[in-house]
């Protein structure tokens, strides 16, 4: 029986998944992404091009291979026809090998309005939102008042829309948040919601399809097929830094709700990190640098959010945070990306643990957000090298190789991949995949 690969983030997001997964889509026949929406950035090199990718999964320049939103994505229309119109200049086809699960929910423009008056309504305590509309749209979801794509040609479609933002609006003056002068994108509401029609009749051209039937056929069929992830397993919205969190499962067990297959039929599960940490956003990051170093991690590192343009911020390796990702994923191999960032350091530390209350510990306790919770760190030598040309394990630096086998060592999962610059072709195989 074919089993569906997965590969996903193991820290806050921007680990650099889209490469990767742009680089192994060539193994496999689909690709499918199965959370979150247009908060995702992810980044895409090739023939001296750059292409950020919010909703499409990152396979969609490979003619040849089936790329399929899945019913735990929401989209929002605008977002998603801007972004189809960027890459069929660059060779994509989309409308020939894109799908999109009818049971994927739609963000509406209300939903964008009420984004911004949860995270204002937060004060100091905000989340950092993208304020795309992402969380508000899976509330409507959960509350079962959420519209799908696959009721865009519903004859009741209209009447839907209107109930759903006029309930919108009900709640909005409740926060006595100002929503007819507040700009979306640039757009007053009235204005944006014109746009936002034009771009669902421009969307209705894509291929809806009953996802969980079709991926399972083809996986009944033999098809190989690669499950996509967003954001990181730290921002999980049951087992990241609550409350600071995305609103969807981005760990393997989303992959099972988010595409309807069983959890027997997930196969490798490939996890990517980071060769340190970032973070965009509030929230708790224990090997957080504020000095020098982290801002040359973040200049040598290019470290702004590919969606947002908020600069990440930036800090050590964080081995427990690593170990729990593994953990609750069921990682089976590794690939760490950016480890050309770190050339040149004299000196590297990695967070090995924990100090807490006098006690060392490599466990994320409940209580997150705990100041006193401190890094213990381990120094290792750093390289000198340049290795952003680099291509083969023989071209390694000994203090690269002993980095890595640190770290292999801890987590007990092996780095099968190193990727030491954004082009697809920057991409040391250490192990096949």
């Amino acid at each position: 029986m074919k089993k569906i690969d997965v590969i996903l983030g193991l820290q806050w997001g921007d680990e650099g998944k889209g490469k990767i997964v742009d680089v192994l889509t060539p193994a496999y026949d689909i690709i499918t992404r199965f959370q979150g929406g247009p908060n995702a950035g992810h980044t895409l090199e090739f023939n001296s091009c750059k292409h950020v990718l919010h909703i499409i999964p990152s396979g969609i320049f490979h003619i040849n291979t089936i790329n399929i939103i899945g019913n735990g994505v929401v989209i929002e229309p605008v977002i998603l026809r801007k972004e189809l119109e960027t890459i069929i200049p660059c060779g994509a086809h989309p409308f020939d090998n894109l799908m999109v699960s009818k049971k994927a929910h739609l963000i509406v423009p209300t939903h964008r309005l009420l984004d911004a008056a949860y995270e204002e309504s937060k004060g100091k305590a905000k989340i950092g939102s993208t304020l795309k509309g992402i969380g508000p749209c899976y509330t409507d979801k959960t509350a079962r008042a959420g519209l799908r794509i696959g009721d865009i040609n519903g004859a009741d479609f209209q009447k839907k829309y209107t109930e759903q933002k006029q309930n919108h609006i009900r709640i909005l003056k409740s926060f006595g948040f100002n929503f007819e002068e507040y700009l979306v994108d640039g757009l007053k509401l009235k204005e944006y919601e014109e746009v936002w029609m034009e771009s669902l009749k421009y969307i209705a051209g894509l291929k809806f399809i009953d996802s969980e039937y079709y991926i399972n056929e083809q996986l009944d069929n033999g098809k190989s097929v690669l499950a996509e992830g967003a954001q990181g397993t730290l921002l999980d919205v049951d087992f990241g830094s609550y409350p600071f969190v995305t609103s969807s499962s981005t760990i393997t067990a989303g992959v099972c709700t988010g595409l309807g297959v069983a959890p027997s039929r997930i196969g490798k599960v490939i996890g990517i990190f980071k060769a340190y940490c970032t973070r965009v956003g509030s929230g708790p990051f224990y090997s957080e640098l504020n000095d020098d170093t982290g801002e040359k991690l973040r200049s040598m590192g290019h470290e702004y959010g590919s969606t947002t343009g908020r600069a990440r911020r930036c800090g050590w390796l964080d081995i427990p945070a690593l170990k729990y990702a593994v953990m609750v994923n069921g990682v089976t191999e590794m690939i760490m990306t950016k480890a050309d960032v770190l050339s040149g350091f004299e000196e590297l530390s990695i967070c090995s643990s924990y100090k807490i209350k006098d006690e060392q510990t490599q466990k994320i306790p409940f209580e997150t957000n705990d100041a006193g919770i401190l890094p213990v760190y381990t120094r290792m030598d750093g390289w000198k090298e340049n290795i952003s040309g680099m291509t083969k394990p023989g071209e390694i630096p000994s203090n690269l190789l002993k980095f890595i086998d640190f770290i292999n060592t801890e987590t007990g999962v092996p780095v099968s991949v190193i990727s030491v610059g954004p082009d697809r072709l920057q991409t040391i195989i250490l192990k096949d995949l």
